[in-house]
């Protein structure tokens, strides 16, 4: 199975910047190293980036971070995307893309964190200063986000699906009422500013430590619960508690952020379509993860 945008190259992009921004074809532009799933991501000289969608579904988040991204960023501990202009289809191309700033780091995918609680500790301020912001006349979850921040109920199906897939295959008793938990509540305070795709490969980290968070396309103002899913899919045990004694979430909403993951990884692991193949092994883990702490007193 071919990943969204692989067909999207290094000579694409110089060409839409040639014909879109004379001020930058001068600069050499290159591909970035496990450049996301929605997006392929170009180095563009030294201190700019190129963010171009990989599919159709994913475009809309382009205007989306050129609004809202600006007005978030004051109020956050840590740099995050910072648009510098948006493209225009072109070149046989045909969605919005955009230029960025360039963030240094490697994603903590890349380079783990030397001390891992610290680094949940910090993530976890970060998701505050976030859920703080005005989130007035934000978008609302939604397909734009792909319902991250909305009503888990949404996938209430393929979640049932995937568990019917994998009977004999995983423990699907323990999942099925981990998932059953999370169904049973909903966000019941004020709308927060949501990231909706917080992993390892859209947290970069600097000398050991967080140092940035990037791919704000699913940003949308809802239940934040699904913020915490990193919890599982990166986070040791350690870790884990200190992020949870950070964020200090309700029961209720802890047991949504072990239904964002228990859904995410059944789906990858019963392989469902749609599903990000090459990412496998870390919902596999994640499954583990959240079964086991599943069964542990709170």
């Amino acid at each position: 199975m071919q990943a969204p945008g692989e067909d999207i190259g290094a000579d694409l992009a110089r060409r839409l910047v040639a014909e879109q921004f004379a001020q930058w074809a001068h600069l050499p532009v290159r591909l970035v190293d496990r450049c996301g799933w929605n997006n392929r991501t170009f180095h563009l000289g030294d201190e700019l980036s190129l963010r171009l969608p990989a599919a159709r579904w994913y475009a809309s988040a382009i205007e989306k971070e050129q609004r809202w991204l600006p007005v978030l960023a004051p109020h956050l501990p840590l740099p995050i995307t910072a648009p510098v202009a948006v493209g225009q289809p072109g070149d046989g191309y045909p969605w919005p893309w955009s230029v960025c700033r360039w963030l240094p780091g490697e994603t903590a995918e890349q380079a783990p964190p030397a001390d891992l609680p610290r680094f949940a500790e910090d993530l976890a301020d970060f998701l505050l200063a976030l859920q703080r912001a005005d989130a007035t006349d934000g978008p609302p979850a939604g397909k734009h986000s792909f319902h991250r921040g909305g009503d888990l109920a949404v996938y209430d199906a393929e979640t049932r699906e995937a568990l019917g897939r994998l009977e004999g295959e995983v423990d699907t008793g323990p999942a099925r009422a981990l998932w059953e938990a999370a169904l049973a509540s909903r966000w019941e305070r004020p709308p927060v500013w949501v990231h909706g795709d917080v992993t390892p490969s859209n947290l970069l980290v600097e000398g050991g430590r967080l140092s940035a968070v990037i791919d704000f396309g699913q940003l949308c103002v809802g239940d934040p619960a699904c913020d915490y899913g990193i919890a599982w899919t990166f986070l040791d045990a350690e870790a884990r508690a200190a992020f949870r004694e950070r964020l200090a979430p309700d029961p209720a909403t802890w047991a949504r952020a072990k239904g964002w993951t228990v859904w995410k990884a059944l789906i990858v692991v019963a392989g469902l379509p749609g599903s990000n193949f090459r990412q496998l092994a870390l919902w596999r883990r994640a499954l583990d993860e959240v079964l086991a702490d599943e069964s542990q007193p709170s």
